[in-house]
């Protein structure tokens, strides 16, 4: 059996991190549905900005668009919402297959809005109303000023795909947001059967930083090992919430699982295997959103076992060895995240630089 589709039997989803018109019109979207078991898709403003610049795909109804709206960014979110519709439509047999458990599209918020609490608000608001599709998330950053944000767009119905989390103490609060959301919802007498959202930890980037200190440090043999570590603590946290007194009222009224997704999971290091961030993070109830060339390697070569849940003592251990080494997690995992902004919002100027040059055509 295939790899990926061997995976889904172990409780893990595989989503991609990919959206173009190309991987749509060409039916290779649908090919990785039905013969890769591929349950979903993420998208993110770096992601627009490679499909709108790498292609013509976009210049006729850029050029469109630009007769009746000046706004950059306006262009930017017509063009958007065209293809996570289209998106959405594709993966609506997964999300009736799995009775709304999986086949979600997220679209996120514009990035300059990250440390805006009232904006995000009301942008999600505008977006999940314009793409007005069932299976789709709104990607809200789980920034300090995203968590009310978070809380109060869940309160309303709004499908949440919490993204750029990068930290535990920061994860908690997420949790919090989420039940505090379903929570308002239920005391405004509406219903939270329906209501989905995932918590999006970005993996990749923490080895990034955290290994040249290490090895700085001449603490080689924890190379590699500090995401995943930090990932399974990060379900642990998960496993909690789920068997909490206050999550299990939640559920009695028809509470979804705010699902942990593993994002930023190729390995950037070629001394790792190319699917370090798949093998490892195997585990009921959680989401893996992959590149084409990580879905490629890993339907060659991955192995699949119940790999998230093994282990957790040598994963308190890494984390233990890092503060023993005088390197402080929380701060890293504080910068990644502010870096994770600007990178978006780099990507972001450029893709509004991108349309506003194909204009001028």
């Amino acid at each position: 059996m295939n790899p990926l589709n061997k995976i889904q039997q172990h409780g893990q989803s595989i989503w991609l991190d990919l959206l173009d018109r190309d991987i749509m019109n060409s039916g290779k979207l649908k090919n990785l549905i039905d013969n890769d078991d591929l349950r979903g898709l993420t998208s993110n403003p770096s992601i627009f900005e490679k499909a709108i610049t790498g292609s013509s795909d976009y210049d006729k109804d850029i050029a469109e668009y630009s007769k009746k709206e000046n706004d950059n960014s306006a262009i930017f979110f017509d063009l958007a919402i065209t293809d996570i519709q289209q998106a959405a439509d594709i993966f609506k047999p997964v999300f009736e297959k799995t009775n709304g458990g999986d086949g979600f599209v997220s679209l996120e918020v514009s990035p300059l809005l990250a440390r805006d609490t009232e904006g995000t608000i009301k942008q999600a608001r505008n977006l999940w109303k314009r793409v007005n599709r069932k299976n789709v998330m709104i990607k809200i950053p789980g920034t300090k000023e995203g968590l009310p944000a978070i809380r109060k767009c869940l309160s309303e119905g709004i499908n949440i795909n919490v993204t750029l989390l990068f930290g535990l103490p920061r994860y908690r609060e997420i949790t919090e947001a989420f039940m505090s959301g379903l929570e308002d919802r239920l005391k405004a007498g509406e219903s939270i059967e329906n209501v989905a959202s995932v918590a999006s930890f970005f993996l990749s980037r923490i080895d990034v930083m955290v290994d040249p200190i290490l090895k700085e440090k001449n603490a080689n043999t924890l190379l590699g090992k500090v995401a995943i570590a930090s990932a399974k603590k990060a379900y642990q946290i998960y496993l909690e919430m789920i068997s909490s007194d206050r999550f299990k009222k939640l559920q009695e009224q028809g509470a979804q699982l705010q699902r942990v997704l593993w994002a930023s999971t190729s390995a950037k290091d070629p001394n790792f295997s190319d699917v370090i961030y798949v093998e490892n993070l195997i585990g009921k109830d959680t989401i893996n959103t992959l590149p084409l060339e990580t879905i490629d390697a890993f339907r060659d070569h991955g192995k699949v076992t119940d790999s998230l849940t093994e282990g957790i003592d040598e994963a308190n251990k890494v984390m233990d060895d890092l503060k023993n080494l005088g390197i402080n997690i929380d701060e890293i995992t504080q910068k990644l995240e502010d870096e994770g902004i600007e990178k978006f919002n780099q990507a972001y100027d450029k893709l509004l630089k991108s349309i506003d040059n194909q204009k001028q055509k």
